[in-house]
């Protein structure tokens, strides 16, 4: 600890400097346009220091959001000098080949804070825009083979130079994208909470000398890669290895192998994926700096969920990749459903882990970031609309309770779309919505259950497109649990069959009288089911005749 200053100091510091990644966070949730800021949260907020180190993160935040974060940190400091970043400077990029993104539709954001006239650091945000121009509407289905098709690419720009907007640069932005006016809405959400950010650390500037602040960012980082080195060593030492596969890239190629092998010595894990599958045409592909998002978050989440999420964290990070592989993938590949991918390699990491720390491992989880994008023009206004979500699933068994029903997992951190946001905003009715019974796999402690969603498009015909996983291969139990249901997208109408669909379907014609049917993953068990405790079965009866009453009420008998 630096001789200048005391644990109180540092926690004042520091938590005046989280206070202005929430406020932040919040601002820009309730300026977004699109649901899926302003509703479902798809979007992060963090402050990095002069030298590009993530510092504080939103609790709110998305953990696969780190990466770009981080990713665009670099780029900037690549490109620029420190007396070419100037006040008023707001910079943008997404592309994950040069710029340090994951995915396109992911639109960074950074602005620099300076105090005392000297560089201290950035404030950043990133949100998901609904779409980002590309060969599909809502840019994330399958069908892409590499990232031209996927909407617009956007290097490292300043958006604003010392105060004033490129329009040049907003006008190509809006353009190359669908429903430019909600896109115009969110991009400058993003810009007004780089704003609120820029003037609450001039605040806290008026208060800290600079010396000090650098000195808290320094403890800051080394408390936490101190904390992670000693949670590491207390993993006993050992190689553990655990494999899974992908359910197919959208283009034709199934079952992609994704392999990983953990070598822990000490306060030391390197985590070798060499041997997964080449990159592949589809756009499932990680960049590496995901890759490390997903193995940040693992190692949190298995090893000390209460450690703050900061490049101490990303320091002890140790990966081994093949070049031009499915988890670090090279221009021009594809990347837009990465988080599916990402999602795959936690549940690979908690196997491998299971090994060495059984009671904190869980059966596999959804393992996918369900996408469902409707598309049309809204009878109501003659206006094109836009409508994407992503949905959650089953979370897996643990050691000492059951799986949760109906949830985002893992990497992903959004919120539910609530059924009145979606009917006030679209022109879609939802059918139905709830918990698909017994889609949790068996075991002493079952799997959480997925989630079933029906959408009809009212007085008009529309477009559907999606991406999914764990639609083939169900997601694995534990210890002898059971492996949970596999998801299904499919299309309904009364009278007729349901027709299943592709696991990315793409451009599916959807009629006024038809209806989308999204079902969710399940996830895996924990342990017998042999071994499961009478308390255990009556909750578990009490909870599906809840959810069988749910559906038999609000489902229509012609779709169950």
């Amino acid at each position: 600890m630096s001789p200048r200053i005391d644990p109180i100091t540092i926690e004042i510091v520091a938590s005046a400097f989280r206070s202005v990644v929430d406020e932040t966070f919040i601002a820009l949730m309730k300026s977004a346009y699109s649901t899926n800021i302003k509703e479902r949260h798809d979007h992060s907020t963090a402050i990095c220091d002069r030298t590009g180190r993530l510092i504080v993160q939103a609790d709110m935040s998305l953990p696969i959001h780190i990466a770009s974060m981080t990713g665009l940190m670099t780029t900037i400091l690549s490109k620029y000098r420190p007396e070419d970043i100037e006040e008023g400077d707001v910079f943008v990029a997404n592309d994950p080949h040069v710029a340090g993104g994951t995915h396109l539709p992911d639109i960074n954001y950074a602005a620099p804070l300076f105090l005392e006239g000297e560089l201290m650091g950035f404030i950043c945000n990133i949100a998901h825009h609904a779409d980002i121009g590309g060969m599909v509407p809502g840019s994330m289905a399958g069908g892409m083979s590499e990232i031209y098709q996927e909407g617009l690419r956007i290097p490292l720009v300043k958006l604003f130079r010392r105060g004033e907007m490129q329009q040049d640069l907003m006008d190509i932005f809006l353009l190359n994208a669908r429903i430019p006016e909600e896109r115009r809405g969110d991009h400058f959400a993003q810009i007004a909470a780089c704003r609120l950010g820029v003037r609450r650390v001039a605040e806290i500037g008026e208060r800290y000398p600079l010396a000090l602040i650098r000195d808290v960012f320094d403890e800051l980082v080394e408390r936490t890669r101190l904390r992670m080195r000693q949670a590491i060593a207390a993993v006993p030492d050992g190689t553990y290895s655990f494999e899974d596969v992908m359910d197919d890239d959208g283009l034709g190629t199934t079952d992609i192998p994704i392999r990983l092998t953990i070598t822990v010595a000490g306060d030391r894990a390197v985590f070798d994926w060499r041997g997964s599958s080449p990159q592949v045409r589809g756009n499932i592909n990680v960049p590496i700096n995901a890759t490390q998002a997903a193995v940040a978050f693992s190692l949190r989440a298995l090893l000390d969920p209460e450690i703050a999420n900061n490049q101490g964290i990303l320091d002890c990070c140790e990966l081994v990749t093949d070049a031009g592989s499915i988890v670090d993938c090279r221009a021009p590949a594809p990347v837009a459903a990465r988080a599916h991918t990402s999602q795959r390699l936690i549940d690979i990491i908690i196997g491998a882990f299971s090994r060495a720390i059984p009671e904190r491992a869980v059966g596999a989880s959804n393992g996918a970031n369900t996408t469902a994008v409707f598309s049309g023009v809204d009878p109501r206004s003659g206006r094109d609309y836009l409508y994407f979500e992503t949905l959650g699933g089953g979370f897996g068994g643990r050691n000492d309770r059951d799986g949760k029903d109906g949830v985002q997992v893992h990497i992903t951190n959004t919120s539910n779309l609530p059924i009145e946001a979606i009917e006030t905003e679209y022109p879609l009715r939802v059918v139905s919505y709830g918990f698909i019974e017994d889609s949790g796999g068996a075991g002493r402690h079952r799997g959480g259950g997925g989630l079933r969603r029906v959408i009809q498009p009212i007085d008009h015909d529309c477009s559907f497109n999606g991406a999914g996983e764990r639609f083939a291969n169900a997601p694995w139990g534990l210890f002898g649990g059971e492996a949970g249901r596999p998801g299904r997208f499919a299309l309904g109408a009364a009278g007729m069959t349901e027709r299943l669909l592709d696991i990315k379907p793409a451009g599916v014609a959807v009629k006024s009288d038809e209806w989308i049917i999204v079902e969710t993953p399940g996830s895996g068990g924990y342990g017998p089911p042999a071994e499961r405790s009478p308390e255990d079965v009556e909750a578990d009866r009490v909870s599906q005749k809840f959810s069988a009453a749910f559906l038999d009420t609000h489902y229509p008998k012609s779709v169950a």
